[in-house]
């Protein structure tokens, strides 16, 4: 590899590694064990229940740590798109052990914050939060459907549910 080369690859990772130092720092809690199916309808519940209290339609995916989708639920009459936003932003939560209003943030901050419009499989709306059991991360909630801060609020309830 030539020098120009090798000057344009350690760059390049700066730059990456720039935008993700502006990002809220991820969990140090470690990865677990999947969350259940049983478990996940239960983390569910009350981001359902948010929803239902405040008029809104939503849809509510789980997933485990590696993003493998364990439970989903869409309100009826919400909007079809929902649904994959909802699994997308449980991803990016669980994979980048943080909540997706970290990117957010982020991007909302503009200059050197653009840049998470690169990273591959991160959606930057919030909505997604990590779950955590016994401190390892078992996996992340996504909701959407409302607006984002609706959907985090929502989300936020089943967080806080989960032992």
């Amino acid at each position: 590899m030539s020098r120009k080369s090798m000057v344009k690859m350690i760059v390049g990772l700066l730059v990456v590694f720039g935008a993700l130092g502006r990002v809220v720092a991820q969990m140090p809690n470690p990865y677990g064990a999947a969350i259940s199916v049983e478990n996940a309808k239960k983390a569910a519940a009350p981001a359902v229940a948010e929803a239902t209290k405040n008029h809104w339609t939503v849809a509510v995916a789980i997933v485990g740590p590696g993003g493998t989708l364990i439970y989903f639920e869409k309100m009826d009459n919400t909007q079809l798109g929902s649904a994959e936003v909802a699994i997308d932003k449980a991803r990016t939560a669980a994979r980048f052990k943080r909540p997706t209003k970290a990117f957010q943030d982020t991007l909302a901050g503009g200059g050197d914050g653009l840049r998470v419009l690169g990273l591959k499989g991160v959606v930057p709306i919030e909505g997604g939060i990590p779950l955590v059991m016994d401190g390892k991360i078992v996996g992340a909630i996504g909701v959407s459907g409302a607006t984002s801060a609706q959907d985090a609020q929502c989300a936020k309830a089943s967080a806080d549910t989960v032992k």
